[in-house]
């Protein structure tokens, strides 16, 4: 009889153990498969850190070069200036001393609108002009600036101021033969009024070119 009740404890002992074994394999195994999930997501989020590390270092670098980028142009734009300045002081002593001006304005000259082309007039007037090189009797150096009033776009009426001084320097060149490199034009555009652009007299008035006789 005792012999009987060892032999049931024991075998409850093993059917207990059979019930057991599989739970602790089972809550071993999810124990593992929690833990590299966990390694998957520290991997991940490592990895999230280090693009954004790398996009923040990115930005920054763009934008130190956008900074020096810009520190340049700012540079040139000012050795630009200076040297258009330099350029400016040299070119006016290159021509020497100014002697007189000469201005045909539009009641003179009268360019049609949007014209280039010498009226009558404007030759007549070019013909006094040059008869006071004649009695300057002097070497001479001729600055022919074109200019207009401000309609229409700034960059037609640049084009445009230099017709009309190109018309000028050519009439010089043909009726008087007066050397093409005694002469240089340049366009002002609308850029320097002599009168109200808000009237139209005084858009007449700053259809002109100037003649700067220099010594």
């Amino acid at each position: 009889m005792k012999r009987s009740r060892v032999v049931f404890f024991v075998g409850c002992l093993v059917f207990a153990g059979l019930l057991l074994v599989p739970g602790c394999a089972t809550k071993k195994y999810v124990q593992q498969e929690d833990a590299a999930i966990d390694q998957k997501v520290q991997g991940i989020e490592t990895a999230i850190e280090e693009n954004q590390k790398r996009i923040k270092e990115h930005d920054e670098r763009l934008e130190t070069l956008g900074s020096l980028i810009t520190k340049q142009q700012d540079e040139l734009k000012g050795v630009d200036g200076k040297l258009e300045a330099v350029s400016e002081e040299v070119r006016k002593a290159s021509q020497g001393k100014l002697i007189f001006k000469e201005t045909l304005r539009n009641d003179q000259a009268k360019f049609k609108f949007g014209s280039s082309e010498l009226s009558p007039e404007a030759k007549a007037a070019l013909d006094v002009f040059v008869q006071k090189l004649v009695e300057e009797n002097r070497g001479i150096y001729l600055e022919i600036q074109g200019h207009t009033d401000n309609t229409g776009e700034e960059s037609y009426n640049l084009v445009l101021g230099k017709r009309r001084a190109d018309a000028v320097m050519e009439y010089l060149y043909k009726q008087y033969h007066i050397p093409l490199h005694r002469m240089e034009v340049f366009s002002f555009g609308s850029s320097a009024p002599v009168s109200d652009n808000a009237n139209r007299d005084g858009r007449a008035q700053n259809r002109r070119v100037d003649i700067l006789v220099y010594e």
